[in-house]
């Protein structure tokens, strides 16, 4: 499962949404709540309102949403590559998530007192990715020591970690997130198993007062210029998203629409978090069930088949394919088949976002 970890500075607001994330309900997964596994771990809907527009069309009563988990990552203070406060905790539990929300605090309130004595988004970003950025450089710096011996006798593998390392530092010395887009594919292999910090995708979450929800204000657009188009930047009030918790689903839209919101600020960073990871989703539906599954971008037929289950895979022979907007239209599998919209694909079929999929296979 896809695994997000949210991490910030003491008091920005990190437990607080946290705590809306693996306590909310909405419309979209009444069937599934959000729900706790551990005091820190959450399992959180993908917010898909395809899914149940499927469902009374397909005639069934269950909806299975694709799912994120969410890890609430101890406090980040400076030091903490070096050990301080929990580092070292915040350190070996980041290093296990697939993406980082970093919650950053854009609202002025007197009664909650900043870590540092001052709201600046900009230093608080800097000093959490300066920490990450350290712990990196120390984890390349011990794998320069193991393997310079072998860079010296021109080992292959060597001297590609090698130059990996010599790609990374001017990165992490100015405490920037590393942009792989010059980095081959062999490079690439051997920066994923180094397991770094600063190589995750992240997204800036800036957490701001109510009134200020819909177009930020001077704080957000000091983390927007900052990040430009290196991550993406979300706007989300954590208390206005714990309040809607207690709120019915109709009663929490309502409100979101007298403050001008289309959508709630979790239900765009969720969204965000499975975006940079170039996920994709494809649907199941039938009478026993209507369900999303994740996929990478990419992904040919046999190996989606395979995410239900390793047999759909091995013995994969065609997939039945009907896209979302032309099964809505024609309301059923029979009668998508009947006006020719569903179709057979192979094995080569790169499946899209939405695909409506009956896979057949031998057993």
């Amino acid at each position: 499962m896809l695994k997000v970890g949210i991490v910030g500075l003491p008091n920005v607001g990190k437990s607080t949404l946290f705590n809306a994330l693996t306590s909310a309900k909405n419309a979209q997964s009444a069937n599934y709540p959000f729900c706790t596994i551990e005091p820190n771990v959450g399992v959180v809907n993908v917010p898909d309102e395809r899914l149940y527009k499927l469902q009374p069309l397909v005639k069934t009563d269950t909806v299975i949403p694709t799912t994120i988990e969410f890890v609430d990552i101890a406090g980040l203070v400076k030091g903490a590559s070096k050990g301080e406060g929990l580092g070292n905790q915040f350190l070996h539990n980041i290093r296990e998530v697939d993406a980082i929300v970093q919650v950053v605090r854009c609202f002025d309130d007197v009664n909650t007192i900043h870590v540092s004595g001052k709201i600046d988004p900009i230093d608080d970003i800097e000093t959490i990715n300066m920490e990450l950025a350290l712990a990196d450089m120390s984890t390349l710096e011990n794998i320069s020591k193991r393997i310079s011996k072998n860079v010296k006798s021109k080992d292959k593998e060597a001297l590609i970690q090698d130059s990996v390392i010599n790609k990374c530092m001017p990165y992490l010395e100015k405490g920037k997130f590393i942009n792989t887009s010059d980095f081959n594919e062999d490079e690439k292999k051997a920066l994923h198993f180094f397991h770094l910090l600063m190589a995750k995708p992240v997204i800036y979450c800036c957490n701001v007062s109510e009134t200020d929800l819909l177009n930020g204000n001077n704080y957000t657009k000091k983390v927007a210029e900052y990040v430009g188009n290196e991550a993406e930047v979300v706007l989300i009030c954590a208390n206005l998203e714990e309040e809607l918790v207690d709120l019915g689903d109709e009663e929490a839209k309502n409100y979101l629409k007298e403050l001008g919101i289309q959508n709630s600020g979790i239900e765009k960073m969720i969204k965000s978090a499975y975006d940079i990871l170039n996920l994709r989703t494809y649907i199941t539906a039938g009478e026993k069930e209507v369900r999303a599954w994740t996929i990478t971008k990419g992904t040919k037929a046999p190996a989606a088949a395979g995410v239900i289950h390793s047999d759909f895979e091995k013995g994969f022979i065609k997939a039945e394919v009907i896209s979302y907007d032309d099964f809505i239209s024609t309301g059923s599998w029979a009668a998508a088949r009947e006006k020719g919209v569903a179709r057979l694909e192979g094995k080569d079929y790169i499946v899209q976002d939405g695909d409506i999929m009956l896979f057949r296979f031998n057993n």
